[in-house]
């Protein structure tokens, strides 16, 4: 009797202290090389929202009370997101420096938000920038197919993965196939319609900054890089620092580096030409512009222009010492391949 009484007070006593469960979030983790605002927010929408103080190290610690679902996280200008329920206890160590590439999440819901973060980077495993600056369609053909097998790998490593987060993962896999398809449509329609080694549309008698006017036939026996860009367009000025270190790098090779306006009034108060044409001398004195600035005689509508089909700037193109086209659509300045073209043909 005495061993059944005992038997049946060990009982209780382990029920009693089963411990209940828990109605907030315990999370932490490490922030190397931390912005200097050493504050981590995690928040979704206007609906919640969290900020944690970093110590001092880069190292954090708190609970938060959270309705089941995926989270924004941000820390300085990075941004990224994990899965939180009631009851977990997740961290995760990143680099600010390196801030998605880095990230490692542990714990409670590892598997989902591991996932997310490899699954968002996994394309730039496939659609590389080799593939969009040279690829063909078999080789478009061929990174989609392999990038449809290394998600479902990627996706069959983490068995914690449930329905909902497999079934996003899908949708945002299939809308950067679609996205990229749409992309490098326009890219292999100029590649056919402009061959290498086809003689290029030429312009004439453009107005230079400098004085005078200019022709692409005036630049024969040189490379000629042209850039078709205009003053209010934003991506065209993000550029131009790119721009002016390459054509220091090769001053005084045998290449002519040729910037094309094609500004049209759009951005200027008068929206008229001679207003944008003010506005062009101004902006190649303030950013102390090189290279050869010309301005195209009819903006978009001009010869040059719709002869090379362009409808979006900035467009690079890169014509050889005899007028035929290398590229229709060269490397962007910031873009290292630019530098391995120029390499290739001992500019």
């Amino acid at each position: 009797m005495k061993r059944l009484l005992l038997l049946s007070l060990c009982f209780i006593t382990i029920i009693a202290c089963k411990e209940a469960p828990k109605d907030y979030v315990t999370i932490s983790g490490k922030i190397t090389n931390p912005d200097d605002s050493k504050t981590l927010k995690i928040f979704k929408g206007k609906e919640f929202e969290k900020v944690i103080t970093l110590n001092d190290d880069g190292t954090f610690s708190d609970t938060l009370k959270v309705a089941k679902g995926d989270y924004s996280i941000n820390h300085g200008q990075e941004y990224g997101n994990i899965y939180l329920e009631n009851g977990f206890v997740a961290s995760f160590d990143t680099d600010y420096e390196d801030f998605d590439n880095t990230i490692a999440y542990k714990g409670d819901g590892a598997d989902i938000n591991n996932f997310v973060i490899k699954s968002y980077l996994i394309s730039g495993d496939y659609f590389t920038d080799e593939l969009v600056s040279e690829g063909s369609q078999d080789d478009l053909d061929k990174a989609i197919a392999d990038y449809k097998a290394g998600f479902k790998a990627l996706q069959d490593s983490y068995p914690g993965l449930d329905s909902l987060h497999i079934a996003n993962g899908e949708q945002s896999m299939n809308g950067n196939i679609t996205s990229l398809k749409r992309y490098m449509s326009g890219k292999l329609a100029l590649r056919k319609a402009f061959p290498k080694g086809s003689a290029s549309p030429t312009f004439e008698n453009y107005e230079n900054y400098k004085g005078g006017t200019t022709s692409l036939a005036d630049l024969k026996g040189k490379y000629v890089y042209v850039d078709v860009w205009a003053t209010w367009c934003g991506p065209c000025k993000r550029e131009i620092p790119s721009l002016k270190k390459v054509e220091k790098q090769f001053h005084g090779k045998n290449i002519e580096f040729v910037s094309i306006s094609v500004d049209n009034g759009r951005g200027y108060k008068e929206k008229t030409v001679e207003a944008s044409k003010e506005g062009w001398k101004k902006m190649i004195k303030e950013k102390e512009l090189g290279g050869i600035q010309l301005f195209a005689d009819n903006a978009f509508n001009s010869d040059f222009v719709k002869n090379y089909k362009i409808n979006g700037i900035p467009r690079f193109i890169l014509i050889d010492p005899q007028g035929n086209i290398v590229s229709a659509d060269a490397p962007r300045p910031s873009n290292p391949k630019l530098i391995e073209l120029f390499n290739t043909l001992n500019i």
